[in-house]
């Protein structure tokens, strides 16, 4: 395919996701499904070419910025509380997953080796979280499952990626060793934190000094592609990397960004992150034309590959239902054990984790980079594909209704309480009141800038007043000056009280936005006056 048809292909995914995205809110369907199905359908337009997927392009074009997304704003407090929780899903899970499904195909194809078998079981056992962030983004949960679904998406590519590089050596040299894959595992995790922390830092000092707001926010999205290449430069995990990076900007940059900055940045992030994940179900969709063209048309592939393939969905999907109870299970006895809580197992929440596994991007990317000489390829492929498929149609399209039937939304959360918006708010208007007091009133009490006290009826006052004449210029700018004033305030005080724990993630992004567009607005005016 050359540059110029490649690149009309694009905009013609661009256009359909336009029309895919209506689509799927009429019908209350996530967006990724519909974005799959219209990926597929392209593929067999008369007319358009095959389109052959770039492994390593995929990876590196569409994972650093959605990973980063995601980590930017996690949810740090949720993230540490259920960090138990979250590994036994990022680490747990996908090695159970990756036995289980290794065990079932060798048992059915016992002519693959048990490394090719494993290899399969590597490269569909981890959930992805593009495909995650996809479905959940539009559904409402509790903050604990949130935290440790979007958590787990964040984290177990990693452990797939290492499971997946040891069974295709395994597979193609025949030899393996648990206690150096072991060891490689802590080297690639330990060094992506290194390297992820070490780009996080710097990018920190760096945007401190900017000050031209478009470079901020190009640093900040350059970083998502320098964490994830230079990890993988160094041969740790880029994945990590690139997580790493996004949350340690996502916890400062309520003082590294101006609110101008915040504001276009956010704005900026959103619709990027939106055509990204959309235009990757579309290649997804697209690429199955290639794979059914190279086992010879979809009546031989069901033929020779229907039933390990359905195997292997039937491993993936009851896999996880069965780690996930059975660590239910265990934590609830030993929470009774010790005393901590007699509640009993959360069986709803339970089921739902365990429904909540798609896969996307990730799974396919490896499949298809998958050596020629590989054992089994074509089964590994289709049943990647198959997977994919399966989970993002069948799971996605079905775990609203599942949650709306569980209504997890009433469930009681743990941890510390939280202030609610009210309660904050109350905090910064009386901090505001403070702030602004002695620049309101003279020496002698006298009150200086009515609009401050008055803000009902002060437009009324002020139109009266100077209907026939303009408004003083150094007025205006003493009077924005006090609101920025004001706002600084508010804005540290919200920060102090995220920082003390009685602010969720969720309530200081809200409020933080709020105080974003009052400062923004009252720059504006001031800055025009200045400039006059």
């Amino acid at each position: 395919m050359s540059p110029v048809l490649a690149f009309k292909l694009v905009l013609l995914s661009l256009v359909a996701i336009i029309g895919l995205e209506l689509l799927a809110n009429r019908l209350r369907l996530p967006p990724a499904a519909a974005f799959l199905v219209g990926g597929i359908g392209m593929a067999f337009v008369p007319g358009l070419p095959a389109v052959q997927l770039d492994p390593d392009l995929v990876l590196v074009v569409f994972l650093p910025p959605l990973l980063m997304d995601g980590a930017y704003f996690s949810v740090w407090d949720e993230f540490r509380r259920n960090l138990r929780g979250i590994l036994m899903l990022a680490i747990g899970a996908v090695l159970f997953t990756t036995l289980v499904v290794g065990v079932l195909v060798h048992l059915v194809v016992p002519g693959l080796p048990w490394a090719a078998c494993f290899a399969l079981g590597a490269i569909v056992s981890p959930p992805d979280a593009v495909a995650a962030k996809a479905v959940l983004e539009r559904l409402s949960l509790p903050r604990r499952m949130t935290a440790l679904l979007e958590g787990e998406s964040l984290l177990n590519d990693a452990s797939g990626l290492v499971l997946y590089r040891f069974a295709v050596a395994a597979a193609l040299t025949g030899a393996f060793s648990m206690h150096h894959a072991m060891m490689e595992f802590g080297v690639l995790a330990l060094g992506g934190v290194a390297v992820g922390g070490a780009v996080g830092v710097a990018l920190v000092r760096l945007l401190r000094l900017l000050r031209d707001e478009y470079l901020a926010i190009t640093a900040s999205v350059l970083s998502a592609w320098i964490s994830y290449i230079a990890g993988e430069w160094l041969e740790v995990s880029g994945v990590i990397a690139t997580v790493t990076t996004g949350m340690l900007l996502g916890w400062h940059q309520h003082q590294v960004f101006s609110a101008s900055a915040r504001t276009r940045g956010t704005a900026f992030w959103q619709v990027m992150v939106f055509l990204l994940e959309a235009l990757v179900f579309i290649l997804i969709g697209l690429s199955l034309r290639g794979v059914i063209e190279r086992l010879g048309g979809t009546a031989d592939a069901a033929a020779q590959l229907g039933l390990p393939v359905a195997v292997v969905l039937a491993a993936v999907v009851v896999s996880r239902f069965v780690w996930v109870f059975a660590s239910e299970g265990l934590k609830a006895a030993w929470n009774r054990l010790l005393r901590r809580d007699s509640r009993g197992p959360d069986w709803r929440s339970a089921t739902i984790v365990s429904w909540a596994g798609m896969r996307g991007v990730v799974t396919l990317a490896i499949a298809l980079a998958l050596p020629e000489a590989m054992p089994g390829r074509d089964l590994i492929l289709v049943a990647a594909f198959a997977v994919i498929l399966v989970t993002v149609l069948g799971q996605g399209a079905t775990i609203g209704p599942l949650i709306r039937l569980f209504d997890v939304r009433k469930m009681q959360e743990g941890g510390v309480a939280k202030l609610t918006e009210a309660q904050a708010w109350a905090r910064l208007e009386n901090i505001q009141v403070e702030a602004i007091r002695p620049l309101v009133f003279d020496a002698n009490g006298e009150l200086l800038h009515p609009r401050l006290w008055e803000q009902y009826n002060y437009r009324a006052q002020v139109t009266n007043r100077y209907k026939d004449t303009e408004f003083p210029d150094d007025e205006r700018l003493a009077h924005f000056g006090v609101v920025l004033a004001g706002l600084a305030a508010a804005r540290a005080e919200l920060l102090k009280m995220h920082r003390a724990g009685q602010l969720t993630d969720e309530l200081l992004r809200h409020m933080e936005h709020d105080l974003d567009l009052q400062e923004v607005s009252a720059l504006h005016v001031r800055g025009g006056v200045a400039a006059e």
